[in-house]
């Protein structure tokens, strides 16, 4: 239920702050397999959600001066140019990004334009992460994906021609019906553009999308061994083509890994705006309302649009960064497990954690096993 509590400055909260995201949830169509917060672009919609951003920017002041800056949603770019253009002049107003090192977008290959490609430069977004999924006009489909191919060749050919040099492409394997060599495939295709970034996500099936309904009724099954084939055939091709893999589901050229998401997982603060977005700062967590519509009309009754609100205590940060950092390449310190140590020997003896200069990482093999060891060291 939505907080109705007055609006105030929140200059405190931002002061810690040095990463920001920001929730745009339009998109041009509902895919089946995704849980984050969604609303089709429709008319009369964009506009009062623009507004309403803007005045929540307002409320951290310049207090907030971010590092690094992360538009995500949906998808941003189903705004149309004036809307940018407008978003983009009232975070300036409110916001200091005079010290933003990367500002990431990301752009569903359909949305992007070369008068939009040209406007975002302006304002400072140097980094693009589009969703490409998969190459496969039929795993297209069943993705619920509204471009093709060509698109994400002529897209990424604006985006180079626009200026941009830090571009990423999303890619998604264990897609129900998916072969090895439909994998191999769009990795080989999106290699050959020559991206500086490469995320390549196991699909998941989240409660609350089609996708799990379908689980649920026997249409669509879960195969591990058939996923981690997948990834370790990603990790072959992708290393050979000279991307390192610094996280597990990501993939860099030298100096081109996402700073925004490595402060998530090494348990930075940072804020959030739009509906549904979550913020953490300091031993404060709290999500906004995820409704575009309850979340414009709290905006404009002056009504803090938070959703859910409390206090960490100090181990569940603490267990966080174990969980992150592990899925990192360079892991994590070891003096953060001296409470698991039985634990730490057990995962050792089974070639699961090793030792990474003085830091402590999961092996190759351990990575496959990533999520079910990091809920049993936390």
């Amino acid at each position: 239920m939505l907080k109705t509590e007055s609006l105030k400055t929140e200059h405190s909260l931002a002061r810690s702050a040095r990463h920001l995201y920001i929730h745009i949830p339009f998109c041009l169509q509902i895919c089946p397999y995704c849980s984050f917060y969604k609303d089709i672009a429709g008319p009369g919609k964009a506009d009062p959600l623009v507004d309403a951003v803007i005045r929540e920017a307002e409320l951290f002041g310049g207090n907030c001066a971010p590092e690094t800056v992360f538009i995500g949603g949906g998808t941003p770019t189903a705004l149309s140019v004036s809307q940018l253009e407008r978003l983009f002049h009232g975070m300036r107003r409110s916001l200091d990004f005079s010290g933003t090192s990367e500002f990431t977008i990301e752009m569903n290959p359909a949305t992007v334009t070369a008068r939009k490609a040209d406007l975002l430069r302006t304002f400072g977004v140097n980094r693009v992460s589009m969703g490409v999924q998969s190459w496969d006009p039929e795993l297209l489909k069943v993705l619920g994906r509204v471009h093709d191919a060509d698109q994400v060749r002529k897209s990424f050919s604006i985006l180079r021609a626009a200026g941009y040099d830090n571009l990423n492409l999303d890619l998604i394997y264990g897609v129900p019906g998916q072969t090895l060599a439909q994998w191999e495939d769009s990795l080989q295709q999106t290699i050959a553009l020559q991206p500086d970034h490469i995320s390549a996500y196991c699909l998941t099936y989240e409660e609350d999308t089609e996708y799990f309904e379908r689980l649920q009724r026997g249409e669509f099954r879960e195969n591990t061994e058939q996923d981690a084939g997948f990834f370790e055939c990603g990790v072959e091709l992708l290393s050979a083509a000279g991307y390192a893999q610094y996280e597990i589901s990501n993939y860099a050229r030298p100096g081109r890994a996402c700073r925004h998401n490595i402060a998530y997982w090494e348990g930075a603060d940072y804020l959030g705006l739009g509906p549904s977005a979550w913020s953490t700062t300091g031993d404060r967590r709290w999500q906004n309302v995820p409704d575009t519509a309850a979340y414009v009309r709290a905006m404009q009754a002056g009504i803090r649009p938070i959703a859910t609100e409390e206090i960490l205590p100090a181990e569940t940060r603490e267990a966080e960064k174990i969980a992150f950092g592990l899925r990192m390449n360079a892991g994590i310190d070891p003096s953060t497990l001296a409470r698991r140590r039985d634990l730490v020997t057990s995962l050792r003896e089974e070639g699961l954690l090793e030792d990474h200069g003085p830091r402590v990482r999961l092996t190759a093999r351990g990575r496959l096993l990533a999520d079910e060891i990091a809920a049993e060291l936390i």
